[in-house]
């Protein structure tokens, strides 16, 4: 007689971390259901993987016989109630509450599954998802990239592993595993994530190794500044066991107190400090000592930028603590090929120009990420979309965005995107500050009056300049949605 599965309702379930999470449960053997306020590709993708998806939040979506729910906090979205009032407005969760079933927010539920394991936290203001996809690709072993192999009961591998293994929960998707944002081998105690700082989220985890890819303030919807934001990093430091990896040369990072017998620092093409663990022949207490200036093998890597090969450092690192060798690290890093919104080729125009899609939102992602993208395609001009993320955002970055945009030949702006701002943010933030804000240091720059408008702009631009260009989308807001009308 089969076994009835355990099942998972999940409340926007189309969040980039908490459908990872879902596809982490589904492997376990549950069964799963989840809601999302619209519909989108992404969620068909997850019904294709036997996902029962909702369109709308009703309290008749939650299966009677459901064990547990997780919840994106993207779903909060009543900032006038108390937070318990601002949960329980949600018919879902307010009908959890009263069933009596276990509900979490994500970060809650993604601690529960980390904590339990070998814990690797990829965290930092710019980076963590191409350093946590990076890193994962290393750790992963092939024999279990298939979903339809059944790995032996007995805890044995189809041959001996390259790797260490790991599961990963990351924040992009990524063409190795799938086009998913999602990786597991069970038998493995290596669990990679992706842990963001906002609201200090990532303090719900407990890693034995925590990567650092810089610090830059951020958030400030939330944090009330730098010493704020440093303190979130300060706690997931001190509540790290074993080593925190940061970036040398890195202000705000080497700014944290670090222990010297936990701390290492990455940069120039070198671990300029790496504490080798040896166990003491009485048992489990652990001694260390400081090599310094470990060179790290020469990478070639398949994406371009200097900001991308030190993402690619980091996870060396990691791959040298957990005993690996530089001829299994060196190739498996340099077969990365890119994640979903990372300087992504989405396609060819109809015109022949390349459209690319980037998440970048930050002034100090856009800079490097527009220089990258210059220097590999010096002989095609790079027209720049650029949707702001946050009113709130924009206006405390003003300053930093005048100069994000140099390596641009044109750019526009059709909106900024809204999310969690206050009144106040929304009526002193406009479309036209910051134009004129940019201006000095981009003049061939226009606002482009909505996305529908902007997306007509971005058709007159391809058919007056066939085979020339990079058209680069670029936003965490709702600007992605485009590429389905310029392909």
């Amino acid at each position: 007689m089969s076994q009835t599965k355990k099942h998972l309702h999940v409340i926007g379930i189309g969040g980039i971390g908490v459908s990872a999470l879902a596809r982490y449960y589904k492997r376990l053997g549950y069964s799963v259901s989840g809601s999302d306020g619209a519909d989108s590709p992404f969620l068909d993708r997850l019904r294709s993987e036997g996902f029962e998806i909702f369109i709308g939040h009703e309290a008749e979506n939650l299966p009677e016989n459901t064990e547990l729910v997780i919840y994106s906090e993207a779903i909060i979205t009543k900032p006038d109630l108390s937070p318990e009032e601002q949960i329980y407005s949600n018919l879902e969760l307010a009908r959890a509450r009263d069933l009596g079933i276990e509900h979490f927010s994500y970060p809650v539920a993604l601690g529960k599954v980390f904590n339990e394991k070998q814990g690797i936290a990829i965290t930092g203001s710019h980076g963590k998802s191409t350093t946590t996809a990076m890193t994962a690709l290393m750790l992963a072993n092939d024999y279990s990239s298939n979903p339809t192999i059944e790995l032996p009961a007995d805890g044995t591998a189809f041959y001996a592993p390259t790797s260490p293994g790991c599961s990963a929960i990351i924040g992009t998707q990524v063409p190795q595993f799938g086009n998913t944002n999602f990786y597991t081998e069970p038998l493995t105690e290596n669990f990679v994530i992706e842990a963001c700082e906002y609201k200090r989220s990532f303090l719900q985890y407990r890693p034995h190794i925590t990567v650092i890819t810089n610090i830059d303030l951020d958030h400030l919807d939330y944090y009330k500044n730098l010493e704020d934001y440093l303190s979130a990093f300060q706690s997931i430091v001190d509540q790290t066991s074993d080593f925190v990896i940061i970036s040398a040369g890195d202000v705000n990072s080497e700014k944290l107190d670090i222990p010297e017998s936990k701390k290492i620092i990455v940069g120039n093409g070198k671990i300029i400090y790496f504490p080798r663990v040896e166990e003491m022949c009485c048992g489990a207490k652990k001694c260390y000592y400081v090599e310094k200036d470990m060179p790290i093998p020469e990478m070639k890597l398949q994406v371009p930028g200097d900001h991308l090969l030190q993402d690619a450092h980091l996870a060396y690192t990691v791959g040298r603590l957990l005993g690996m060798k530089d001829d299994i690290i060196v190739p498996k890093l340099e077969s990365y090929t890119g994640s979903w919104r990372r300087s992504e080729i989405v396609g060819t125009t109809k015109n022949g120009n390349i459209l690319m899609s980037d998440y970048g939102h930050h002034p100090n992602e856009i800079k490097p990420t527009l220089s990258a993208i210059k220097g590999k395609y010096q002989d095609k001009k790079l027209f720049v979309v650029f949707q702001p993320h946050q009113y709130s955002r924009t206006r405390e970055l003003l300053q930093e965005f005048a100069t994000s945009f140099v390596n641009a030949d044109s750019l526009i702006i059709p909106d900024i995107y809204f999310s969690r701002d206050k009144k106040e943010d929304v009526e002193l933030m406009t479309v036209e500050k910051l134009i004129d804000t940019i201006r000095p240091n981009q003049p061939n720059i226009e606002n482009g009056n909505g996305l529908e408008n902007t997306v007509k702009l971005i058709q007159e631009y391809d058919k007056k300049n066939p085979e020339s260009s990079i058209i680069l989308i670029l936003g965490a807001g709702d600007i992605d949605g485009i590429r389905y009308e310029l392909i």
